[in-house]
């Protein structure tokens, strides 16, 4: 039980981000042209670091989550964060919700009832040196695409190699959460995950600059969930309730189908979960 309070917290924490975050974006945006300078500037912003304290703040929760649930419901709920950014900015910035997007939320709000009705706690196993490997490669490959494509490559592409990056967070720190906090930096896999999220970050916050702010959100959540979900259960032993494994597999379809619906629906100039309808 502990676990999902832990969970739905994290999700609060990273909407708070996500908002923070999309509106620090926009209006350095406005006043620099590199994308080096952007993100030079967005650093200094204290508006983008309330939304990266609030980043970091559900990336920890999260972590905790990973020691006993599977990735599959852990990324789904804190993929669900850019709805509750949406509910956030309805209720307490008085954006306006449409009624399609009321049912795109609810859509997620079900995906996200199969996945903890289909989900049993169990610890992760190890990573094995082959998939260590495998995980540094890609990484590696992953910063040099954001390296090359920060002058002036696409914000959707940049928003998928942040969802590649942080997919490694979540499936390094599944395998390490449940480790004592004292030994997790003598883990050299902690060290892959802090560099994996230094590259998602930079990655994220580079596509914010042009993208509208939900898609990107949208677009590097659904990579996320996808990768990591597959990973989890093919690598590290992620349970799924006997006789539910349809339940899963319907689960993540309407979470990641909302995630992206709502980052189509939302594409407006002033920030996350902001709508001209």
């Amino acid at each position: 039980m502990l676990g999902y309070l832990i969970l739905a917290l994290c999700t609060a924490m990273y909407a708070l981000g996500i908002v923070a975050q999309g509106l620090a974006a926009r209006r350095t945006g406005d006043r620099v042209d590199s994308r080096l300078g952007f993100l030079a500037r967005l650093l200094s912003d204290p508006l983008y670091l309330l939304g990266f304290a609030g980043q970091a703040g559900g990336f920890v929760l999260a972590y905790f989550a990973r020691a006993s649930l599977p990735l599959y419901l852990v990324q789904a709920g804190s993929s669900a964060a850019v709805g509750v950014a949406a509910v956030f900015g309805a209720v307490v910035l008085g954006w306006r919700l449409r009624r399609l997007e009321v049912g795109v939320l609810v859509v997620m709000a079900c995906g996200l009832v199969l996945l903890a009705g289909s989900s049993e706690t169990s610890q992760a196993r190890e990573i094995s040196p082959e998939l260590g490997v495998l995980l540094l490669a890609v990484l590696l490959a992953c910063a040099a695409a954001v390296v090359y494509l920060s002058r002036s490559g696409p914000a959707l592409l940049l928003a998928v190699l942040a969802g590649v990056a942080f997919s490694m967070v979540a499936i390094i720190s599944r395998a390490v959460a449940d480790q004592p906090l004292l030994e997790v930096p003598l883990h050299p896999l902690a060290w892959l995950m802090v560099l994996s999220a230094v590259v998602g970050q930079a990655a994220l916050a580079l596509a914010l600059r042009t993208g509208s702010v939900t898609s990107m959100v949208a677009s590097m959540d659904a990579t996320t969930v996808v990768l990591a979900s597959v990973t989890g259960i093919a690598a590290l032993g992620d349970r799924i309730a006997a006789g539910r494994q349809w339940w899963v597999t319907l689960g993540l379809a309407l979470v990641v189908a909302g995630v992206l619906a709502l980052g189509t629906l939302r594409e407006t100039r002033t920030g996350v979960a902001v709508s001209a309808g």
